[in-house]
C-alpha cells in the first residue's frame, strides 16, 4: 500500500520502520499525515507480516516539528472540537496497538510531535531531540493528548510547567524526567531502536500484546489495575506460549514462542 506522506518498510523479522516524509515542512502534520498514520495503523493491527512498528521522521532536523500552523486559520469552535477528535482518535489508535511501537525522535517534537512521541509506547531520542508543548504561544491548548498523557509520563507537576511555559526541552532532560527510555546519537538511533524492537520481538508475542494492555489500566485505580492483570495473567495462562516458555526455562534452551 502506498502512502502520501509515509515510507514504510517491513523487514524480515517484522519490523515496520515507517517515516514521516515531508522534511521540507519538518514534517509536519496536516490532514493527510493524519489519514496515512491511520491508515497504517489500522493495517499493522490485522498484518501478521507487521510485529511492530518503529516511527521517525525524514531527514536529521524534525522527527515531527508539530501541526501546519498556517491552518489554525481555519479553525473556530466546531472545527477546532474536530480537529483535536480527529488527531486524538489516531494516537489512540496507536497507544491501543497490540504490538510495540517505537518513537525513534530524530530531531523536533513540538506540539503534535511530541503528542505523537507520547502516544507510542517507548521513546529513543537522538541527542539533538528536541520537545516541547508550544501552543500557549498561540493561544489554544494542546489537543492531540498532551495535556492527558504527558501529565501520566512525567507527573503533574513537571507537564504543568511544560504545557504553560511552552519550553522546549532538550533530549537529556526528557531522559531525566522520564519522558525518554533511551538518548543517542543521531548516527546511532535507529540501530538503538532496532535492537530494543528485536529485544521485545524475542519475547512470546501474546505476552506482549497483553503487557500492553495490562499497562493502559496502569492510570486507574489500583483495585481496577490489579484485577485487569489478574484477568490478563490468566489470560496468558492458557496460551502456548506459556507452556512452551516454562518448559524452555526448565529445559534450559531457548523458547520457541509461536504466538498461540
Amino acid at each position: 500500500m502506498d502512502y502520501a506522506t509515509l515510507l514504510v518498510e517491513i523487514d524480515d523479522r517484522g519490523i515496520a520502520t515507517v517515516t514521516i516524509n515531508r522534511p521540507d515542512k519538518l514534517n509536519a502534520l496536516n490532514a493527510d499525515v493524519i489519514a496515512d498514520l491511520d491508515a497504517f495503523f489500522q493495517r499493522a493491527g490485522t498484518d501478521g507480516a507487521i510485529r511492530g512498528v518503529i516511527l521517525t521522521g525524514a531527514g536529521e532536523k524534525s522527527f515531527v516539528a508539530g501541526a501546519d500552523i498556517a491552518r489554525f486559520r481555519e479553525l473556530d469552535g466546531e472545527k477546532g472540537r474536530f480537529f483535536a477528535a480527529r488527531g486524538q482518535a489516531v494516537f489512540n489508535r496507536i497507544e491501543q496497538l497490540s504490538k510495540p511501537v517505537i518513537a525513534a525522535v530524530n530531531g523536533f517534537a513540538l506540539g503534535g510531535g511530541s503528542e505523537l512521541a507520547w502516544a507510542c509506547h517507548l521513546r529513543i531520542a537522538s541527542d539533538n531531540a528536541r520537545f516541547g508543548q508550544p501552543e500557549v504561544n498561540l493561544g489554544i491548548i494542546p489537543g492531540y493528548g498532551g495535556t492527558q498523557r504527558l501529565p501520566r509520563l512525567a507527573g503533574l507537576g513537571l507537564a504543568t510547567e511544560l504545557v504553560l511555559t511552552g519550553d522546549m526541552i532538550d533530549a537529556r532532560r526528557a531522559y531525566e524526567m522520564g519522558l525518554v527510555n533511551r538518548v543517542t546519537t543521531q548516527a546511532e538511533l535507529m540501530d538503538a531502536a532496532r535492537a530494543m524492537m528485536t529485544t521485545i520481538l524475542g519475547k512470546a508475542p501474546l505476552a506482549v500484546a497483553l503487557t500492553l494492555k495490562a499497562l493502559r489500566s496502569s492510570d486507574r485505580p489500583l483495585a481496577e489495575g490489579l484485577a485487569v492483570e489478574a484477568d490478563l495473567f490468566g489470560q496468558a495462562c492458557d496460551t502456548e506460549d506459556f507452556r512452551e516458555g516454562v518448559d524452555a526455562f526448565l529445559g534450559k534452551r531457548k523458547a520457541d514462542f509461536q504466538g498461540k
